[in-house]
């Protein structure tokens, strides 16, 4: 291929990724290094109380930020502070105290260290049983009924169609208060049941909901992945004597570790980012996520200022996590296409 052709054919994908891929990334990171605040200034102001002949006025400072006279916004000056948002972010002389003096859980009280807690746990775990559920099912449909697998696999598919807020909201709305579920269970154990009251209750709805909801990714990718398994190699496993367990061991699942590796790689990226469940569960009392923390810190306060330092700070760790996460199955892949060259 011609190097013209080429540049024809890669260059609008490569200008497409350095325009909205690489220039985000490395204005985050320059922002992550920089405070930008108001200009203050000081004036005097005036306040008087009602009345004519017994009318009282007091002045008083006050400082409020300086406006632009010909765009009227707020000035702003940046400074460049290094890596004191990382500092802040992380809060590292808190976090050797608290392991200095074995109170360990003084550092889940630090917001940063709190989100991470969830979100990696909320990543791994819920990760084999995605990928356990969704190998189960696309098992059960491979074996069933001809018939029957149309309407399985539309039904299967519905959790993973709706929007990850609507189905987050969907599972809230079953055990929040007096729903479904919850009036259920109470009537059954004939005890009153706050499953938003404490913070264990909520991440696992939230394990419930993202098993469901995802699942039915992982099942569709094994389900096209099994119609390509050799039967000739299953009837000589059969013909060994090697049960179904044995089967789907030393069959099966060595056909399928590539769609595995797959799986997780898209899993590992999607969850790490998790923030609609967040939302969806209205959790940020008890539970919150790195995703949500960095949102949380581009909220304007009261005065209309936002931590944009921090909140770059915080998706720039958040993006690293990421990259460490991956680094297992990205190796086991590469490992994986080096033996088949």
């Amino acid at each position: 291929m011609k190097f013209r052709t080429l540049v024809a054919f890669v260059g609008p994908s490569v200008f497409m990724m350095l325009l909205f891929i690489a220039a985000p990334l490395v204005s985050v990171l320059m922002q992550s290094f920089q405070v930008t605040q108001p200009v203050m200034q000081q004036i005097e102001v005036e306040t008087c109380t009602p009345g004519f002949l017994t009318q009282t006025c007091i002045t008083e400072t006050k400082t409020v930020p300086l406006i632009d006279e010909e765009t009227g916004k707020t000035q702003t000056t940046t400074t460049w502070v290094g890596l004191q948002s990382y500092r802040n972010l992380l809060q590292m002389p808190r976090v050797w105290d608290a392991i200095s003096t074995g109170q360990w859980g003084n550092i889940l009280q630090i917001d940063f260290w709190k989100a991470l807690r969830f979100t990696l746990v909320f990543t791994l775990l819920t990760l084999p049983m995605v990928i356990g559920v969704g190998l189960a099912i696309a098992l059960a449909v491979n074996n069933a009924v001809r018939s029957l697998r149309g309407p399985v696999i539309f039904i299967s598919l519905l959790p993973f169609i709706i929007t990850p807020v609507i189905g987050s909201l969907a599972i809230y709305w079953l055990f929040v208060g007096d729903g479904i579920i919850t009036s259920l269970i109470e009537r059954w154990t004939g005890n009153d049941i706050a499953m938003f009251a404490q913070a264990w209750t909520i991440e696992l709805l939230m394990y419930v909901y993202q098993v469901w909801h995802v699942a039915p990714f992982a099942f569709v990718i094994f389900y096209a992945g099994l119609q390509t398994v050799n039967m000739d190699t299953l009837e000589s496993a059969v013909i060994d004597g090697a049960n179904r367990w044995e089967r789907l061991r030393h069959v099966i699942i060595p056909h399928l570790m590539p769609l595995i590796i797959f799986i997780a790689l898209i899993h590992l990226m999607d969850t790490y980012r998790a923030f609609e469940v967040i939302v969806g569960f209205r959790s940020q009392a008890h539970v919150i996520s790195l995703q949500w923390l960095t949102y949380d810190f581009l909220t304007p306060d009261d005065a209309g200022n936002r931590a944009i330092s921090r909140a770059s700070a915080s998706a720039m760790l958040t993006m690293i996590g990421i990259v460490v996460l991956l680094i297992l199955p990205l190796r086991r892949t590469w490992r994986d296409h080096k033996g088949t060259t």
